[in-house]
């Protein structure tokens, strides 16, 4: 008695396309996460800014103080008026408004009522404007964007960018001080 049984497996062509398939499959999930990564990191940053001038401005309603943010291509810090000097300081023994640095990659845009802002890579000069020295040679300091004890700030468009992929997320703040989130299109 014999059997003629044939066996049959898979031939090189099909275990070919299958590891194709799986290759092209992997190659799209890495490159996915990676972009997500970066929108990750950006949304973060951006959320991480919107929730400090919001602390900003409750703080200045709360205490009767005002706030100035200034922006640099890559970094950030926030200001206090000093009503008794009648200047602009740095905001003391407090680690929320210290300076701040955006990730490697990553950079600033600002539109302050619709009008593009050039941003400078170093913060500017607090300088005493009755320093009569100073003030022939330097102008006198002002933030970017104001938060006034009244509850009410600049109105202003920030934009998060990473030059090297096109990617970039923005938020507005209007004049009653509420901030949105917008998406790239819009």
């Amino acid at each position: 008695m014999t059997t003629n049984r044939k066996v049959r497996g898979f031939t090189l062509i099909e275990i070919l396309v299958v590891v194709i398939i799986i290759a092209i499959i992997s190659g799209v999930a890495l490159m996915s996460m990676n972009l997500i990564g970066d929108d990750r990191e950006l949304d973060t940053e951006r959320k991480r800014l919107a929730t400090l001038i919001e602390l900003a401005q409750d703080e200045a309603v709360m205490q009767g103080r005002e706030f100035g943010l200034e922006l640099m291509a890559s970094t950030y810090r926030f200001v206090e008026f000093d009503p008794f000097e009648s200047r602009w300081n740095e905001v003391q023994n407090d680690d929320l408004f210290r300076m701040r640095q955006l990730p490697e990659g990553m950079e600033f845009e600002l539109y302050v009522e619709d009008k593009r802002i050039l941003l400078e890579n170093d913060p500017k000069l607090l300088e005493d404007p009755d320093d009569e020295e100073m003030s022939l040679t330097v102008e006198t300091y002002a933030p970017h964007l104001f938060v006034f004890s009244s509850g009410e700030t600049t109105v202003f468009e920030i934009r998060l960018k990473r030059p090297l992929n096109d990617q970039q997320l923005a938020m507005r703040g209007n004049l009653l001080g509420a901030i949105e989130f917008v998406e790239q299109e819009d």
